[in-house]
């Protein structure tokens, strides 16, 4: 309900060519308390006084000399302001062809002159309390979905902090630092901004990334901290870890959970097919998980690990490159080479807080990239 003292206070602007006109609504709305009326005879001039914002109701004469009052509500529409205020006619013709064009060119109501006291102030009060509901029901949606997209913005971070010190919890049992799950979900958010996803889907991969490896719990440690060479036997436990990783997030109707789930199950699928655990092609291979395998590889050769040593960062980039097409989809590695300048921004500001070795082309050699364990 709307306050009557707020009524009164509301703007009018009245545009009628008669002075008498004029003189007359303005004395039956002062009288009756409405503090904010604004009268004129010049439709130039009311549209100066529209176009400076704040009128919640127009009164106008149908029968303008200078302006058609047809043209002059288009105008006024053609301002388009987010809360346009109703247009009450004033007109001492019956003619219905007349009446009805108003109505029809965007008239709210229509008056009849000679003007009755009673049904003028009648009208006025109904189109303003119409008028300002319709404005502080507006405003109330507009802070309730300010509200709403507040609340669920928190509870996003919220569900992604769990998310990502699970992700933590996985890659703590590898590497004693949590900083290769924060790089892997930084450059992956990165790259799905540059090949254009929205920001409410790149900022989803930003979360969700960090639970690549989070299969990794249910790797014995015999087999995740070997620090040599797997056998055949153990690489194929070490595989598995997509799958765990896939079953421990499954079934969540959350689509953070539902993205990480698909990242943990296919980041080790390449592009040719040759990946596991399901050896998905192309684009087969979802695009979350084909994003979280440049991220993942990238960052996981630079990374020291007991069982290897760390590779240059310049040597890291060229096999993202000579893997295009292999193992990475090539359009990820394009959006990886044209935003490099960031990657090597995010690889210093989160760097390791321990110190890394060196990698040489003899451990290469002798392990090979697929013995890595990316």
């Amino acid at each position: 309900m709307i306050d009557e003292q707020e009524i009164r206070r509301a703007s009018i602007l009245v545009i009628d060519d008669a002075p008498a006109n004029l003189a007359l609504i303005a004395g039956i709305l002062s009288a009756a308390n409405y503090t904010k009326v604004t009268v004129t005879a010049d439709p130039v001039e009311a549209l100066d006084l529209f176009d400076a914002g704040g009128v919640d109701l127009i009164l106008l004469d149908l029968n303008l000399p200078e302006m058609n009052s047809l043209e002059l509500m288009e105008k006024f529409r053609a301002l388009d302001f987010e809360f346009q205020p109703p247009v009450l006619v004033l007109t001492g013709q019956c003619d219905r062809h007349r009446r009805l064009q108003a109505l029809r060119g965007g008239a709210q109501d229509i008056l009849s002159k000679p003007f009755d006291t009673d049904e003028v102030l009648s009208r006025v009060h109904n189109l303003l309390e119409m008028h300002l509901a319709h404005k502080l029901l507006k405003s109330y949606n507009t802070q309730l979905e300010v509200a709403v997209r507040d609340r669920t913005r928190k509870l996003l971070r919220t569900q992604a902090e769990i998310v990502q010190r699970l992700g933590y919890a996985a890659e703590f049992r590898d590497t004693e630092t949590g900083e290769h799950t924060i790089r892997v979900g930084r450059y992956s958010h990165l790259l799905a901004r540059q090949i254009g996803l929205s920001n409410e889907e790149s900022e989803q991969i930003l979360y969700a990334a960090p639970m690549h490896d989070i299969g990794k719990i249910g790797i014995p440690d015999d087999v995740l901290l070997k620090p040599a060479r797997l056998n055949g036997e153990e690489w194929a436990v070490m595989k598995t870890h997509t799958t765990i990783g896939a079953r421990i997030l499954e079934g969540g109707s959350n689509q953070l959970l539902k993205s990480a789930c698909t990242i943990a199950l296919t980041h080790h699928e390449k592009w040719d097919g040759s990946g596991y655990p399901s050896a998905l092609k192309g684009e087969n291979i979802p695009l979350h998980g084909r994003i979280v395998a440049v991220a993942d590889v990238f960052d996981a050769l630079t990374l020291y690990r007991p069982y290897k040593p760390a590779w240059s960062t310049e040597d890291a980039r060229r096999y993202i490159n000579q893997m295009a097409g292999a193992h990475f989809d090539p359009v990820l590695v394009e959006a990886f080479n044209d935003s490099w300048d960031q990657i090597a921004s995010i690889q210093r500001q989160y760097a390791d807080k321990k110190p890394i070795s060196h990698y040489n082309e003899a451990w290469l050699d002798k392990i090979g990239p697929a013995e890595a364990r990316l």
